[in-house]
């Protein structure tokens, strides 16, 4: 199993902070670049560059919420989701249309998470491991 991630690129897994400007302020955000890749593809596919997708993000997270515990987290969540609404369809693969011009509301209802599996899991504190009985 682990074969499959540990042939990664390292570039991908590498840390690179970009200089973004949100209302005005330069602030400097740190990812992997895997994740600025994949924010680059979101942004082509309206028309933007990085630095503007951040600060349109930042703006509506700002407008929804009030507040921005963690942008750089937010920035990785929505990169996951994006890549995850690709697979069930809910976002199309072809690149040359836009996700200003999708339904969210439906492009929502395609979203699948194993949040129910979750919940089963159960942490078991180190040495409170009962012996299965026969």
């Amino acid at each position: 199993m682990c074969q499959v991630f540990i042939h990664a690129d390292p570039h991908l897994y590498e840390c690179r902070a970009r200089s973004v400007r949100l209302h005005g302020v330069a602030t400097s955000i740190r990812l992997e670049n895997l994740f600025w890749n994949v924010l680059d593809d979101i942004a082509r596919r309206d028309g933007m560059r990085v630095p503007q997708l951040c600060t349109k993000l930042y703006d509506e997270l700002i407008e929804a919420r009030g507040e921005v515990d963690n942008f750089a987290s937010f920035l990785r969540v929505s990169c996951g989701r994006y890549l995850a609404l690709q697979l069930s369809g809910g976002i199309p693969r072809n690149a040359s249309i836009p996700i200003a011009g999708l339904n969210a509301q439906r492009v929502l209802a395609t979203e699948r998470w194993p949040l129910p599996r979750l919940a089963s899991l159960r942490v078991v504190p180190p040495g409170t491991h009962k012996a299965r009985a026969a």
